[in-house]
């Protein structure tokens, strides 16, 4: 097989060429140009791209023995803001919340509402950008019970995440696709290794969304909204990390 695969082969191959590609060359998916066709938001060609990295498949699991001593923060240690301030203070009793978006039944769910649905425990890695990585457990409802629950439209192509960390004075931002939103280890997170989420590690709420780096797991979430594309989110590339240093979209491992 010729080492040169062109644009043009990738998004224009079918099932049966994504299977002569996988026989061929099984490290496409890591190869930084071709990732870029691949896993870059509105770009994305869904089809090829699970043939190629198994998006279905899930995480590694682990045993409560295993896990790190240990937990580093990722990004955000606190926002700080007077808002999210007031909310710690009052033990998140007024947060709400919000998705909508394209949906059905917008919701206006409160920390109690969250932890009163039922929920998945799950002890995995979280492997960071920056080359660290530590074993954690998280405790929380499946966002596909949310989504569900909000009842969103067949338009749906993306879910997006607003949080109330601020960056260059812009809230933080993510997106994952239905494919991900819908996984049965995706689950927005109250809880960590026994106890309510602290504030390093996001409270009241992070996602996670185990098959990805650390950049997509949103902390201090306060919006999720359910959308048909990335294009008006900030620069369209998913997130803010994508928009202002160009990361991956899709930051699966």
């Amino acid at each position: 097989m010729s080492g040169i695969i062109t644009r043009r082969a990738l998004l224009t191959t079918g099932a049966l060429g994504a299977g002569a590609l996988l026989s061929g060359c099984d490290q496409v998916a890591n190869t930084p140009a071709l990732r870029k066709i691949l896993f870059s938001g509105e770009k994305i060609n869904e089809g090829l791209q699970r043939a190629l990295s198994n998006r279905d498949s899930l995480a590694r699991e682990y045993r409560p023995d295993q896990m790190s001593p240990f937990f580093r923060t990722n990004g955000t240690r606190n926002p700080g803001t007077p808002d999210y301030n007031a909310m710690v203070a009052d033990q998140f009793a007024q947060w709400r919340l919000q998705v909508g978006g394209l949906v059905n039944r917008p919701l206006a769910l409160s920390l109690a509402q969250l932890q009163a649905m039922p929920a998945r425990s799950q002890i995995t890695r979280h492997d960071c950008v920056e080359g660290w990585s530590a074993i954690g457990q998280w405790h929380g409802p499946l966002l596909g019970t949310v989504l569900k629950a909000a009842d969103v439209r067949t338009t749906t192509r993306y879910v997006v995440f607003t949080c109330a960390d601020l960056f260059s004075g812009e809230h933080y931002y993510e997106s994952i696709d239905l494919i991900d939103a819908f996984h049965p280890q995706t689950i927005l997170a109250w809880g960590m290794n026994g106890h309510r989420l602290d504030v390093g590690h996001g409270a009241p709420v992070r996602l996670r969304v185990e098959r990805q780096l650390g950049y997509k797991q949103a902390k201090y979430i306060m919006r999720i909204d359910a959308v048909a594309s990335l294009a008006g989110i900030g620069k369209g590339k998913g997130g803010y990390w994508e928009d202002a240093i160009d990361y991956d979209w899709y930051a699966g491992i």
